[in-house]
């Protein structure tokens, strides 16, 4: 059982860099004699299965290497002072936090950790300069240990250390997408809505069953869970509801025009929203600050939210109401509207409510990078 919860202040602003699902991965660890490395990056939090055995010992869901045993003069049974992970991370990004999750480990935790970042191409190697982005810090058993970054940058690898030896269950390497625009083609067209490109969800009127990152994520959907679905609404007797759509602001991957859609409902049988309707805007720095204010506010109420997407900004439509269906790709391009203007942010509006699982914008950037 955890000794320890503790509010997760990065997940619900920032991404996950290192997750599985953009395309996170571990390379090489110092060692995993009792859990593989590749457990860091698992979704959840990690489970712990009581009566589970290998023929290493107990397993355990997690990273967790072998015990290192110093001797009198400090040397230590391989050589080494404490163990380390090498995670080549799913986007490249700035990071400005870590979560180093110790859920049920508890008499094998580490004492302490730190992690190290590069931004190069291609593998890590002994010629790698790497930079200390978290300094040695201690770490509690049972717990997610959310820690700051310390330098700012745009990398593609972290190196994780704990000292001197022991087990973590989950490791979140939390920040913001840089794409590298190097790698676009000159003119050619960009999903402005792909979470790899830079795109970033920013509020929405309501996501009770799943998350709304979850609409701009690579690949089609899992099942129902991964989409962004809202709660079913619902107005008794004279009572009115605050609004006649659940809706959602997404920051583009850079300030461009739009040029066709695609919505997936994948999953969404009894559930999908009956139309779908997507507007574009140009925010001010001002404006999408008072947005980020508002998603850090866990007890704005969808009315407040409401006020705040309509003020004093001049939302376009992109393409109006349109109808949807069940479990299906809808593609559009000839719907469109606005398609010579350039846009900030979108605002995607789903009648009444419902869930959808993904959304794709692709056009051209204004400018790349």
């Amino acid at each position: 059982m955890s000794l320890k919860v503790e509010t997760n202040r990065f997940s619900e602003r920032y991404t996950d860099l290192a997750s599985r699902r953009l395309g996170g991965q571990t390379l090489s660890c110092s060692d995993d004699f009792f859990a593989e490395m590749e457990n860091l990056l698992k979704p959840g939090r990690g489970v712990f299965i009581d009566d589970k055995y290998t023929d290493r010992g107990k397993w355990m869901d997690g990273w967790e290497s072998r015990r290192r045993r110093f001797r009198p003069d400090g040397s230590s049974s391989d050589g080494l002072d404490h163990d380390w992970c090498i995670i080549k991370l799913g986007a490249q990004g700035k990071i400005v936090g870590i979560n180093a999750d110790t859920n049920h480990f508890l008499g094998n935790a580490p004492q302490k950790v730190s992690m190290e970042a590069c931004c190069i191409k291609g593998e890590p190697n002994e010629a790698t300069e790497w930079t200390e982005i978290v300094p040695i810090t201690e770490v509690q058993p049972g717990s997610e240990n959310l820690i700051d970054a310390s330098v700012e940058g745009v990398w593609t690898h972290v190196r994780f250390h704990i000292y001197p030896d022991g087990g973590v269950a989950r490791l979140r390497v939390y920040g913001d997408v840089v794409p590298d625009w190097d790698w676009f083609l000159d003119g050619e067209p960009v999903d402005l809505a792909y979470i790899k490109n830079g795109a970033r969800p920013l509020v929405c009127s309501d996501m009770f069953f799943s998350h709304m990152e979850n609409l701009i994520m690579p690949e089609r959907g899992a099942n129902m869970g991964d989409g962004w679905e809202t709660k079913r609404r619902r107005a008794m007797g004279d009572e009115t509801l605050d609004r006649d759509n659940d809706w959602y602001i997404l920051q583009l991957a850079a300030k461009g025009s739009v040029q066709k859609i695609l919505i997936d409902t994948c999953h969404f049988k009894g559930n999908y929203p009956d139309a779908f309707a997507i507007e574009g805007a140009v925010l001010t720095d001002e404006q999408a600050a008072d947005i980020e204010l508002l998603k850090a506010d866990a007890h704005a109420d969808a009315l407040t939210k409401q006020t705040v997407s309509d003020a004093d900004i001049n939302w376009q439509p992109i393409i109006g109401r349109t109808k949807l269906y069940e479990d299906r790709e809808h593609t559009f391009k000839a719907e469109l509207e606005n398609t010579a203007t350039a846009f900030t942010h979108v605002r995607i509006k789903m009648y009444p409510d419902g869930g959808i699982s993904r959304l794709r914008l692709w056009g051209f950037p204004e400018s790349q990078g």
